[in-house]
């Protein structure tokens, strides 16, 4: 029988067969055994763990670890976002991109959750500067402002409507005018309970700058303002007062003015007077607060010069500085930016203020600066310009194409300086769709046609606004 069955090949095989099956459960059964010995250890450990907690120096170590994953993982978040940022190119502001649908509906939701009304643009744009707001001026900007704890101060409404009307003119007034309201406002301002002063102000600044943005375009000197505001605030130690606070708060808003405008004005006077000598012609463009104070202090100094007067239209401020010199007893010329080429051979030196100086050395002044500063170039006149150092702009611009503010056209359609009446009438300028009027407020003037810039500082040359920036950022 023995023999038979190792013959059977079919029989050997089924014995194989059943021996491989043994070993694999003999191998499961062994798996199982270590596993669970596995199970046991781990939990011995576990408990062991709960017996014996970790030594200090063990728990410091896991914090340090996981303090330096956590900074490793943010400094490569923010390395990201700045490869994308490079990658989508520089960021531009809203203000500048009005001919972008998606770009200006999330600049009125914004304004809509601010509660800010939205200017309405002019009927008639100008096609080359579709992509700057183009408003007329509209009295339906304060309609449905309230004056509830949710609207904005009063005081800022105000000065937003003077800003649109022309009441208020200038960087310094302009400056001057909003750290005033902005005082008033800090000095009406409760903190409400559970909230922090700090936090809860710059909430409330935001819709008020919002709002006078949407009046009229922020200028540089205001932009240098808030800046110095919002830092400010943020330094308010969270262990103090409201009410002192708020006083400290108002005390520096009042210190950026009185050093920044009042006492630079007194610095740059002194120094620019010892430009001006006698029998000296000194050419001045439209109507600079701080250019009119130069000449009357070196008026007062015994000097003896004569001014002419550059005017242009639809402002003609420059009436407005003839007859503050006039009354100070200076000799003057009153003629317009037209004849500037023919009266340029009379004159020995150029004084001209500035709306802002950006980075690039570029001045950045009323339209018809430039022209004035070409035409004394030409004839080898020098060009003094008069500056604060805190409208010094980190901004970079060689044109006035890209960045400007475009004023109400129906300015340079009011009237035409005599008594016949205006060039056209409003009805009249509508119905007439092919006529559309343009008028730049400012323009742009090269480094090279200026001589020097007269700061409180000293005298620079226009070049060296970078480094007045870089110490002043030291200052702050």
């Amino acid at each position: 029988m023995q023999s038979a069955d190792v013959g059977d090949p079919s029989k050997a095989n089924k014995a194989v067969k059943k021996s491989v099956k043994k070993e694999r459960r003999k191998e499961k059964i062994s798996n199982k055994g270590d596993s669970s010995k596995s199970q046991q250890q781990q939990s011995v450990q576990q408990f062991d763990g709960a017996v014996a907690p970790k030594s200090k120096a063990e728990l410091r170590a896991e914090r340090r670890a996981k303090q330096e994953a956590e900074r490793a993982a943010k400094t490569l978040k923010k390395e990201e976002q700045a490869k994308s940022n490079k990658a989508k190119g520089p960021q531009v502001s809203a203000n500048l991109q009005v001919d972008d649908p998606k770009v200006q509906k999330k600049a009125a939701k914004k304004l809509e959750k601010q509660q800010v009304p939205q200017r309405t643009e002019g009927h008639k744009k100008v096609t080359l500067f579709s992509h700057l707001h183009q408003y007329e001026r509209s009295v339906s900007i304060t309609k449905d402002i309230g004056f509830g704890s949710t609207g904005i101060h009063p005081a800022i409404i105000k000065l937003g409507l003077q800003y649109a009307e022309g009441i208020i003119t200038g960087s310094n007034a302009r400056c001057a005018a909003l750290m005033n309201a902005v005082c008033h406002l800090i000095a009406d301002y409760e903190t409400p309970p559970q909230k922090e002063l700090a936090r809860h102000l710059e909430s409330k600044l935001k819709p008020a700058i919002s709002f006078l943005n949407q009046c009229r375009p922020l200028s540089v000197s205001m932009g240098s303002a808030i800046k110095y505001m919002k830092i400010k605030i943020t330094k308010i130690p969270s262990d103090m007062s409201d009410d002192k606070a708020k006083q400290e708060l108002i005390s520096d808003l009042q210190a950026f003015v009185h050093v920044n405008i009042t006492l630079a004005k007194q610095a740059i006077s002194n120094s620019a007077c010892s430009k001006i000598s006698d029998g000296d012609v000194v050419m001045i463009y439209g109507s600079s607060s701080l250019i009119i104070h130069v000449l009357n202090a070196a008026f007062k100094t015994g000097r003896n010069f004569r001014v002419v007067v550059v005017d242009g239209r639809p402002k003609l401020s420059g009436i407005r500085a003839l007859r503050h010199l006039c009354r100070a007893g200076i000799k003057c010329s009153y003629v317009l930016i037209s004849a500037v080429s023919y009266i340029m051979p009379e004159v020995t030196k150029v004084f001209l203020g500035a709306h802002g100086l950006l980075s690039n050395g570029y001045v950045m002044g009323s339209v018809g600066t430039s022209l004035v500063s070409m035409a004394a170039k030409a004839r080898g006149v020098p060009v003094i310009v008069c500056c604060e150092a805190y409208k010094f702009c980190e901004r970079v611009q060689t044109d006035s194409f890209v960045n400007n503010e475009i004023g109400d056209p129906r300015d340079l359609l009011a009237t035409d300086g005599s008594s016949s009446g205006p060039l056209i009438k409003e009805d009249a300028y509508k119905n007439l769709d092919s006529l559309k009027v343009l008028y730049l407020t400012y323009d742009v003037t090269p480094p090279q046609y200026m001589a020097m810039v007269v700061t409180e500082l000293g005298m620079l040359p226009c070049t060296s606004v970078p480094v007045v920036l870089r110490v002043r950022s030291f200052d702050t």
